[in-house]
Parts: structure tokens; C-alpha cells; sequence
């Protein structure tokens, strides 16, 4: 069964039952909806320290007579996955916010000195550790290592204004949004290697961009927010091709930001103005959206940035559905809804009949 296009999720289940009885668990949440083949399931959403379930903290604060609620995520943009640690860059605490996941803790880093955050919006996380944290608020980017500690800076007001980067070998591609381009960097230095783009609209072009992410092939995606697209460079920055134009049809784009790339190629691409993110086969087919729901509690609002990690599955598979096997998850970030983290997982439900997932998307009735 191929992947469909999925105007809205489907409803939650209602709660039924006097006060006193022990509430029911969550409906489960799977795009698409059946009857359609599932493909991605929704497993679990953080926002603050009470999601991790710290029993202990929750029962000291409640004893001091303190908000049970716990500290919380305020505007969060970026986040990443570390050594079972969700990292997630708030651009209003500032710093980033660390649930560690297997261990139930809360923590914030916001660095001190020269390393001091002012305005996190992304956070980037190389295979040894090493963070990599764009902070508008200072124009620059702060490297820190495996351990959280500050370890230097790259680039000033006159250089760049950065907000998301990209790790390849010993590359770090910058999203310049003010000077419309592509920054490439010694990732232990900091020294300018290359730019390339342009503002503009043309091939190699880029307006407001916004967000990157690197394929499996080595090809950078690199999401325009200005242009409404989501434009393919090689790793010396020759133009590729484009995804998307602007539109409010499957397929089109209003306000794109975030993306991901998955190992077989498929592109994730959040819409801030369609309040989901789009999934698309690398040759621009849609495969499917997901993230609107009526559930109250399950949107996604003004989605800010889309990752994949697979090196955290194990940690989620107990939310997941037993059926439903996770090949990697989807860590998608919303700024103005009270769940800002939500995690799904991308996989096979057993027993279930699946097309090629090149196939192309169904169409809405019109």
C-alpha cells in the first residue's frame, strides 16, 4: 500500500471514566492513518523536565511546595541527539537544554565566559562528541566538547550571521541568512575554505536560507525560506536541482525550515505556515505529510527544525506499537506549542503489505 497524502491525523481517542479511575493510555498516532500502510508513528514529546518522568525531583519540588511542572523548554529551535542526550538549543534561556532520556535527568548548558550563549538557534553534533551551536545573538559559533565544556568560537558580526550548520569530514557548512550563502569551514579551526551563493532566485542562488542537511550521496539540501524551495548543491557548491515552490498544494511550500535526509535519500522538510513536515523521495516525488492532528496536545506549531538520528531507537522502542519495528527517529521542534519536542519513528508495522517507497504519492480528491 502506497503512502497517501493525509489532510489531518485521526482524532484521539475520548477518555471515558469516572474521576477517581486511572486515565487511559494515549490513543496511538501513526501516518499515515489506517487503512493505509503505516509508516511513521508518533512516540513521545518533550517540553520539560516532568516528560522524563523524575519521580524523585517532582516528589522534593512538591514537598517544598514548588511548580511540580518543573523547568521547561521556552522557544526552542534546533535540537540533536548525543550518547542517548536530546540537546536542544533555546533561544530564550538561552543555552541548550539536555534531557538525558535513559537516565531521567534535566540539565542546561549555557556555557560561561567567552562561551557564554546569547542566542542559541541550532545545534549541530560531530561523531566524537563535539557540538557545534549557531547563536544569532552573538553571530558566531561556539564549539563545545563531548563533555559540554566551551572550547572556542568561529567568525564575528562582519563574517556571518549563522543559523544552522552541517559536519562533513573535516567540513562545517554554514547557513549564512544575511549574506543569502554557504560558508564551508575547517571544522578544528574555523578557517574560510569556500562561500558560495548568491541573493537571488536563479540556480545557485539563495534567499534567506535557513536550514542544511547533507545526503548520504554528500550532497548539501539547503532549505530557502525566501525562495520556497529547497535547493541540491554538490560539496563544491555546484547547483544540483530544486524541490518545491511556493504554494499551499502537497508538495509546495509557505514557510519552509527545517530538514533531514534519511540514509536511503528521502527528504524531510517542515513548513512553519503548513504546520507539518512534508516527506519526499530524492527525485522531489511527495510521499506524504505528517504532524497536523485534532488531538489536542499532538500538533506541531510553527515547526522550527526536523533531525533524524539512528542511534537512538533502542531508547524509544518501548513507546512504539510491539508491530511496529523503528528504523531510525524523527525529531521535530515546535516554538509555540506546549509539546516543543515531539519524537516519531519512522518503520514497518509486521504483517503489513508495503509498495516501494518510491512509489508516487495519491493525489487529494478535489
Amino acid at each position: 500500500m502506497r503512502w497517501t497524502w493525509i489532510a489531518t491525523m485521526v482524532g484521539a481517542l475520548a477518555v471515558a471514566g469516572c474521576a477517581t479511575a486511572p486515565p487511559r493510555p494515549p490513543a496511538q498516532v501513526f501516518y499515515p492513518p489506517p487503512p493505509d500502510a503505516p509508516r511513521i508513528q508518533h512516540l513521545a514529546t518533550y517540553s520539560g523536565e516532568r516528560d522524563l518522568g523524575e519521580l524523585d525531583s517532582a516528589l522534593a519540588r512538591f514537598v517544598a511546595g514548588e511548580d511540580n511542572a518543573g523547568p521547561q523548554l521556552r522557544q526552542p529551535y534546533g535540537a540533536a541527539m548525543f550518547d542517548g542526550k536530546l540537546y536542544v538549543a533555546d533561544t530564550k534561556a538561552p543555552g541548550l537544554v539536555v534531557f538525558d532520556i535513559a537516565n531521567r535527568k534535566f540539565s542546561r548548558v549555557t556555557g560561561a565566559g567567552n562561551g557564554r550563549m546569547q542566542r542559541p538557534i541550532n545545534v549541530t553534533i560531530d561523531a566524537d562528541g563535539t557540538k557545534f551551536v549557531t547563536d544569532t545573538g552573538r553571530n558566531a559559533i561556539l564549539v563545545y566538547d563531548r563533555n559540554d565544556r566551551f572550547l572556542r568560537s568561529y567568525g564575528d558580526d562582519k563574517q556571518f550571521k549563522p543559523v544552522d550548520t552541517a559536519i562533513a569530514g573535516d567540513r562545517l557548512y554554514v547557513v549564512d541568512i544575511e549574506h543569502h550563502q554557504i560558508q564551508v569551514l575547517d571544522k578544528r579551526t574555523g578557517q574560510r575554505l569556500q562561500t558560495f551563493g548568491k541573493s537571488g532566485n536563479g540556480e545557485g542562488d539563495l534567499f534567506q536560507p535557513t536550514n542544511i542537511a547533507i545526503g548520504p550521496d554528500g550532497d548539501l539540501y539547503v532549505v530557502e525560506t525566501g525562495n520556497f524551495r529547497v535547493q541540491r548543491f554538490k560539496p563544491d557548491g555546484k547547483h544540483v536541482r530544486f524541490y518545491g515552490e511556493i504554494g499551499n498544494l502537497p508538495g509546495q511550500f509557505a514557510r519552509p525550515k527545517g530538514i533531514a535526509v534519511d540514509r536511503s535519500g528521502r527528504l524531510y522538510v517542515g513548513d512553519a505556515a503548513f504546520q507539518n513536515v512534508q516527506v519526499f523521495t530524492n527525485d522531489g516525488r511527495l510521499l506524504m505529510p505528517f504532524g497536523q492532528t485534532d488531538e489536542p496536545g499532538r500538533a506541531l506549531n510553527l515547526p522550527a527544525s526536523v533531525s533524524i538520528d539512528y542511534d537512538s531507537v533502542a531508547l524509544f522502542r518501548s513507546k512504539a506499537d510491539p508491530k511496529f519495528a523503528i528504523e531510525y527517529v524523527i525529531l521535530v521542534v515546535s516554538q509555540f506549542v506546549p509539546n516543543k519536542v515531539d519524537v516519531f519513528g519512522f518503520g514497518r508495522m509486521s504483517g503489513v503489505a508495503y509498495a516501494p517507497d518510491d512509489a508516487p504519492a495519491a493525489r487529494p480528491a478535489k
